[in-house]
């Protein structure tokens, strides 16, 4: 791990500008991520400010009946919540799939969305990776690429985002509330907020260099059952090979959230118009016939 530099800020605000100030900087919270990243010196920041202290740890409702979570709201709070687990149970169900119980005591609501890809090709210093190395190629093309993106890609990359969280959060339609170094906030809805690969795969998101995640916003809750499956190569500490976040209404309606699959949580209309067909038949007797 290379050398660095460290301050701790107090403020969101505070937060940002030194980010913007510092060349090299990053932040860092719970750490569950970039620490590995900095150990294998394929992130290696000059400066880390460290936003454990700014007061973005609660869970609050809206005064449209909606939920603000907190950018360092824990996985293991945020799973546990009851009002989470009342209206929300797929973003319940997604961190609970994710991650060890260790992990979700330390990881946040921010850092989780942000997590870089565990595409083996990135981790691998001694593989050419676009994502890691701009320019450099992507040794996955032609390689293995079980676990890869099978939708999204691009010549660039075949890398998947990671996070389970965020699959459920692209089901419930979240926004990204955000501050910028000079102090102007932004909401930037989920299905907004990843990027495809394209010729950049090493952007991931829409951020802005130095911006802040606050919070993040869940609509009011729409009922239906909720649902999280995830397919993996063991039962625990393993990312998905494909994950599924449903929320499926009394008629059939609803809306489904792929994981492991693409670059980005992966949601089209398509999937949800087709839904209702799918539930009824799915609910059919085991003979194949609906009855009324």
């Amino acid at each position: 791990m290379k050398t660095f530099t460290y301050e701790r800020a107090r403020t969101p605000a505070e937060a940002a500008a030194a980010i913007a100030r510092t060349p090299g900087a990053r932040f860092i919270a719970g750490g569950t991520n970039l620490l590995d990243l900095m150990k294998l010196e394929i992130d290696t920041p000059a400066h880390l400010v460290d936003v454990n202290h700014i007061g973005l740890d609660q869970i609050a409702a809206t005064p449209n009946g909606g939920l603000r979570i907190g950018a360092l709201v824990r996985n293991t709070e945020l799973a546990a919540d009851a009002t989470v687990r009342r209206g929300y149970g797929v973003l319940s169900r997604a961190l609970l799939a994710g991650a060890s119980a260790q992990l979700r005591n330390k990881a946040t609501t921010a850092g989780n969305l942000l997590q870089r890809t565990r595409c083996p090709y990135f981790y691998d210093t001694n593989q050419a990776c676009n994502k890691r190395q701009p320019g450099s190629g992507c040794a996955a093309i032609g390689g293995f690429t079980r676990g890869l993106a099978i939708i999204g890609h691009s010549d660039a990359c075949l890398a998947t985002h990671p996070s389970d969280m965020a699959v459920a959060m692209r089901a419930l339609d979240a926004v990204v509330e955000t501050v910028r170094a000079h102090g102007a906030t932004r909401r930037i809805a989920i299905a907004d907020f990843y990027r495809l690969p394209g010729n950049s795969p090493e952007r991931d998101t829409n951020l802005a260099p130095g911006e802040l995640i606050t919070s993040v916003v869940l609509p009011p809750p729409v009922g239906g059952q909720h649902f999280y499956r995830k397919v993996r190569d063991r039962a625990s500490y393993a990312f998905a090979l494909v994950s599924v976040a449903a929320i499926v209404q009394q008629d059939g309606s609803g809306c489904v959230a792929l994981g492991g699959v693409a670059h980005q949580p992966w949601r089209r209309q398509e999937a949800d118009s087709a839904l209702p067909q799918g539930a009824r038949a799915a609910m059919a007797p085991a003979g194949g016939r609906q009855t009324d």
